[in-house]
């Protein structure tokens, strides 16, 4: 494990600044990424909305960032930590890669070093003696794939960002086979002013922590946590939430209980103005696996977004899982869009 500063200083190049960034920032900010996004994902197109929500917006008040402009005023790059959980902070950075080899990394080895001090001061704050720099990084982008290992970083996991077509009359009644005997899958109820039911959300939250204890890089996360980081969602919607209900060995008497959860939010326009579904989180319980738990939430939700006019579905799915997830959503239509990596590296709080 390495401390947060046992490595070189970093220096800026003459004449650049560091400072944060402001709302006027965003298009750029979302040019950097979409840019640097393009050669793997096949659109250059910016969510200008998602980059002003993380910079200025609902989703801001747990993230730090700092943007390099150069000796002109031009920004040319951008790094943003985002303090997750206890002991875990999400970080990235966006270089603009027209920048000359050298410059290039120069400018990546002070921002990762930026951000491991400000991963310890989310460490500190929490009270951890610890944390995790958990970066993505797009497989086959071997220029940041390089700087994340030159500042220490380590590939841990592989991503395959999946997406199924969703065709128009798969909206209607009878679309999809009824979900298996026993087996009741819902939306999560909502009050007459659109908030959702407490029992509801709070059923979602106990199910997917528990389906998911067990998963890769699985933090603990307090149901007040949960709630809000999904809420900061630009797309975030309390009518893309929903339940399966079936009874099981552990509960006597038989009756329903929660064993299946899915969290959706809708995505931006693709290159036809569609908008999409994204599944956040699908989970089971283990007792009622088998049973069509997961393929019931699927189709509710595929059929959900084919009545509201959608054109696609995405979901991310761990390569390495030895829970097989992946056949289930390829038998289903799923096919891999582009794949994307995690790397890690562990620091020590000093002091």
């Amino acid at each position: 494990m390495n401390s947060a500063s046992d490595r070189p200083a970093a220096t800026l190049p003459d004449d650049w600044t560091a400072v944060a960034p402001d709302l006027a920032d965003a298009p750029r900010l979302g040019e950097l990424r979409a840019r640097q996004a393009a050669p793997y994902t096949g659109s250059a197109d910016a969510d200008v909305r998602a980059v002003e929500n993380e910079v200025a917006g609902q989703a801001s008040w747990t993230r730090r960032h700092v943007v390099l402009r150069d000796a002109d005023g031009v920004i040319r790059a951008w790094a943003h930590a985002h303090d997750r959980a206890a002991g875990r902070a999400v970080i990235g950075i966006e270089v603009d890669r027209t920048l000359a080899t050298g410059l290039q990394e120069q400018v990546a080895a002070w921002c990762y070093a930026w951000l491991a001090e400000v991963g310890g001061e989310f460490a500190q704050l929490r009270g951890t003696g610890s944390t995790q720099l958990d970066a993505g990084a797009f497989a086959g982008d071997d220029v940041l794939r390089g700087w994340l290992s030159a500042a220490g970083f380590d590939h841990v996991r592989t991503w395959w960002q999946m997406t199924r077509p969703v065709e128009p009359h798969e909206g209607e009644p009878g679309a999809f086979p009824v979900p298996h005997e026993g087996v009741v899958v819902r939306r999560v109820a909502q009050h007459d002013n659109g908030m959702p039911v407490a029992e509801d959300l709070n059923a979602v939250y106990q199910v997917l922590e528990t389906a998911f204890t067990d998963h890769f890089n699985s933090y603990q996360e307090y149901f007040t946590e949960f709630v809000q980081r999904l809420r900061e969602d630009p797309g975030h919607r309390w009518d893309h939430w929903w339940l399966a209900f079936a009874d099981v060995p552990s509960v006597p008497g038989g009756e329903p209980v929660p064993v299946g959860a899915l969290v959706g939010s809708e995505s931006g326009p693709d290159v036809s103005g569609s908008m999409g579904t994204y599944i956040d989180y699908i989970g089971a319980l283990a007792e009622a696996r088998g049973r069509g738990v997961a393929t019931g939430l699927l189709y509710a939700v595929i059929a959900d977004a084919a009545a509201r006019g959608r054109r696609r579905v995405g979901l991310e799915v761990d390569a390495d899982s030895p829970t097989g997830a992946e056949a289930l959503y390829s038998k289903l239509g799923w096919r891999t869009a582009y794949v994307t990596e995690s790397w890690h590296r562990d620091i020590t709080v000093e002091g």
